[in-house]
């Protein structure tokens, strides 16, 4: 008689269904798609529902045609990586294509191919990114201008400009220092009204989701806190070195991916570690891995590439950092 059932992560116990969790990570999502929505217009709209509806279309798929078992896409996962996927991309009316092909990617192999939702080793949403990146390098790096709440000109991509990383990156490289460059001011960065993904431009709206989260405890503050917090430190110590080549913490961490990858991606509870410990060490990675990437990495951004080597990374600080035991 086998006593023995193996199931898939996470194994918290919680008197929420994953079903549960899923939808209301969906909720603490729409706001930075509102603020998205209102910056980029009707293409911030298509990316989303095109990544989602793909997500969701490939898994049904998956599971009815070739796992052959039942189908699991009410559960809202997929939505969530197809919501991620489509944070990680430009809002371009271009992208739409692409980010079918990412999302066939994050969902039949950083997901599907492991046996679907709580056995992926990887953030399906950021395998599903990288891979574009790779693939699609000018159409990822096309990042359309912003307008003024609701632009005009809805589905045009012919305003582009590079984000604040990209500006800094490409004039430290041709010899400019970073007070001599044209950057947006805190404010601007803090709110959104910044070039980049749609996940990257409003600080304030990925907090407001993230609050949200830690108030219904889906996400503990261990990860964000320790992502955050490490690469403040890290980026002000390179900064009180030298000013003029590496930028100053508090817009290190306003700009770019590092807000929705500590709040959102980061602390994912499948590829994330399970004790508070290994979460501990989980977000210090993350921070100081984006750091290093950014700042001598070929890429501007580097929270995508932190975050796929630090779940690669889970298993053995879930083997290291295990819970006292109560008893022998």
């Amino acid at each position: 008689m086998n006593l023995l059932n193996v199931s898939g992560s996470p194994h918290v116990h919680s008197d929420e269904s994953t079903k549960q969790i899923m939808w209301r990570v969906n909720l603490a999502l729409v706001p930075a798609l509102l603020v998205a929505i209102c910056f980029f217009g009707v293409n911030a709209l298509l990316v989303s529902l095109v990544s989602v509806v793909s997500c969701v279309l490939f898994q049904w798929l998956i599971e009815k045609f070739i796992l052959k078992q039942p189908t699991t896409i009410w559960d809202g996962s997929a939505i969530v990586t197809g919501l991620l996927l489509a944070f990680n991309v430009p809002a371009t009316a271009s992208m739409l294509w692409i980010v079918a092909i990412g999302a066939l990617v994050a969902i039949g192999i950083g997901k599907m191919s492991f046996g679907g939702l709580g056995k992926n080793p990887f953030n399906p949403a950021l395998v599903g990114r990288v891979f574009l990146l790779i693939s699609f390098p000018v159409q990822m790096t096309t990042w359309p201008t912003v307008g003024k709440w609701f632009p005009t000109q809805l589905m045009t991509d012919a305003n582009s400009g590079a984000t604040p990383l990209g500006i800094i990156k490409e004039g430290v490289m041709n010899g400019q220092s970073i007070s001599s460059l044209n950057l947006p001011s805190l404010s601007e960065i803090f709110l959104g009204h910044i070039g980049g993904s749609m996940g990257e431009i409003s600080a304030l709206a990925i907090l407001i989701g993230a609050i949200y989260l830690l108030c219904k405890k889906i996400i503990s503050w261990h990860i964000p806190v320790t992502f955050i917090g490490s690469a403040f430190i890290f980026s002000g110590i390179l900064w009180l070195i030298n000013p003029e080549t590496y930028l100053d913490p508090l817009t290190t961490i306003l700009t770019g991916g590092i807000m929705l990858g500590a709040c959102f991606m980061a602390t994912d509870m499948v590829t994330s570690p399970m004790a508070k410990s290994g979460q501990l060490i989980f977000g210090l990675g993350c921070g100081l891995l984006t750091i290093i990437i950014r700042n001598w990495g070929s890429y501007p951004e580097g929270v995508s590439f932190a975050i796929l080597i630090m779940n690669s990374v889970t298993p053995l600080l879930n083997r290291w950092c295990k819970p006292k035991r109560f008893a022998c």
